[in-house]
């Protein structure tokens, strides 16, 4: 199986990060390529980061389909440009939201959104709301780090989302933790057994890029894509 992995920021800094973050979930017939856009800016903060990202998201999905990979993980919670590479490739194409949303769904009733800084909250509500599981929302909570900031600072960064996810779970009624941003790499499963520490109880920690690429490797095993009778194939009128 060839599959790519696509950082959607204009900078290999993440592309290492990003190889040893799926690392764990890889099996011994997955090809795995890393790879980011040539254009736009190295971070993705608002809904202006994902609109200047995504065209380069959709040409590098074409010429991952050109080039024979036969899946795409586009890393990053928002999905930056994964809607419109649907419509241009018959591979599969997932972001980080999806996955990590209809998982923490399967597993628990209320999920709590641990993410990056104010700015995106917007946005991934509207995630939410766009895929019918609103009301499954507990809340989303800012750690005010931002995307360059996570991995400057592990140690800071995993009390931080572990003290928002206490706060997730006591104040709004959390029983699973999304962390909402790619660039959360070696958090999840400190935060987890912390929390499982606390409560002696197991709560779900959804790290979005081992269960974006399961996800797309389980659909690439089953012979699955996205529907062209919802994306249908672009062809320039």
């Amino acid at each position: 199986m060839k599959v790519r992995l696509i950082v959607p920021a204009n900078t290999s800094a993440f592309n290492e990060p990003m190889r040893q973050a799926v690392a764990p979930i890889l099996t011994p017939d997955v090809q795995l390529d890393v790879t980011n856009i040539s254009g736009g800016i190295p971070h993705i903060e608002s809904q202006t980061d994902f609109t200047i990202n995504s065209p380069y998201v959709i040409e590098l999905a074409r010429q991952s389909q050109a080039e024979g990979y036969q899946g795409i993980f586009v890393s990053d919670f928002d999905f930056c440009g994964v809607e419109p590479s649907r419509e241009n490739v018959s591979i599969p194409v997932i972001g980080g939201f999806r996955p990590s949303a209809l998982t923490a769904i399967s597993l628990s009733e209320k999920v709590g959104l641990i993410t990056i800084v104010e700015s995106v909250v917007p946005m991934q509500e509207e995630h939410f709301r766009n895929f019918g599981i609103l009301n499954n929302l507990a809340c989303i909570l800012p750690t005010n780090i931002p995307v360059i900031g996570l991995g400057s600072n592990p140690t800071h960064t995993i009390q931080r989302v572990y003290e928002l996810s206490i706060q997730a779970i006591e104040e709004y009624g959390a029983q699973s933790i999304i962390l909402g941003c790619t660039g959360f790499i070696g958090v999840a499963q400190p935060v987890a057994e912390a929390l499982y520490s606390k409560y002696q109880s197991y709560i779900p920690v959804l790290d979005p890029n081992r269960v974006g690429m399961s996800y797309l490797i389980n659909l690439v095993r089953n012979g699955l894509a996205q529907s062209q009778r919802t994306y249908f194939p672009y062809n320039g009128d």
